[in-house]
């Protein structure tokens, strides 16, 4: 199952994409982190994992991995740039980082210099990527996508079997939501959404701005998971809310 997990910058995104696949490895899933953000450099920090190589570094950076595509795009090379399908156990060794406990983290590549250039060229790999990798049973890839709903547009979301939205008690999250759920619904996603940093005064509001049938879960807001990512340590709460959102969103797994 391949899981992208979407939102506006600050609703938490990054963190509830760590919360989730911890409890996921809990529960006996090989799960691997997709770190599709390119310009959030703080994942590893929040999983405690060693950086690996970015993939598309490995595959010789913006240049050499337009070249790779050109060349794939050539007649006599019909089948293209991650055309065949692959397994977790084919991704190149030298960009899979591993946690102690066996949670794996592969980036898909960063902004790194002023001037270099959009991001388009990460956001080709990273479609390209998911729509060649197939999982298998109790497999979860679990991608952390870059805020706003840009990644929507270049059709990673496609390559997806569900989109996670996380929702922060702001007016703009909301909003951010609606459109989610309308850009889901024309590409025929199935989308759930998840209420972060809830507080019991508000909660029955937030609840309130969407469709009960599409509130995976709540997330309360917690003061230690805050300061551990204002220290930049690595996330070590198990949340019971956050074992009941991959309960409920393992019965939509294809």
């Amino acid at each position: 199952m391949k899981i992208e997990v979407s939102g506006k910058g600050g609703s938490g995104k990054s963190t509830l994409s760590v919360l989730l696949a911890r409890a996921l490895k809990k529960a006996g899933y090989r799960v691997l982190l997709v770190d599709g953000d390119e310009s959030n450099i703080g994942l590893e920090k929040l999983t405690g994992i060693g950086e690996p190589v970015h993939l598309l570094d490995y595959l010789g950076g913006k240049k050499g991995f337009k070249e790779k595509l050109n060349q794939a795009m050539l007649p006599d090379n019909p089948a293209g740039l991650f055309a065949g399908k692959q397994t977790l156990d084919d991704l190149p060794k030298e960009c899979i980082a591993r946690s102690d406990d066996g949670l794996e983290m592969l980036v898909i590549g960063k902004i790194h210099h002023i001037g270099e250039g959009c991001a388009c060229p990460m956001g080709v790999l990273a479609r390209k990527f998911l729509a060649s990798l197939e999982t298998r049973d109790k497999e979860i890839v679990l991608v952390d996508a870059e805020a706003g709903v840009e990644h929507f547009g270049r059709g990673i979301v496609g390559e997806c079997d569900l989109i996670l939205g996380i929702i922060d008690p702001t007016a703009e999250s909301f909003q951010l939501a609606r459109k989610m759920m309308q850009m889901a619904e024309n590409g025929k996603k199935a989308i759930r959404f998840i209420l972060n940093k809830v507080e019991p005064e508000i909660e029955t509001f937030m609840k309130n701005q969407l469709d009960p049938a599409f509130i995976a879960g709540t997330v309360p807001k917690d003061h230690a998971i805050f300061m551990q990512s204002l220290e930049g340590n690595p996330l070590s709460q198990n949340l019971s809310e956050v074992d009941a959102i991959c309960r409920n969103i393992l019965t939509l797994a294809p």
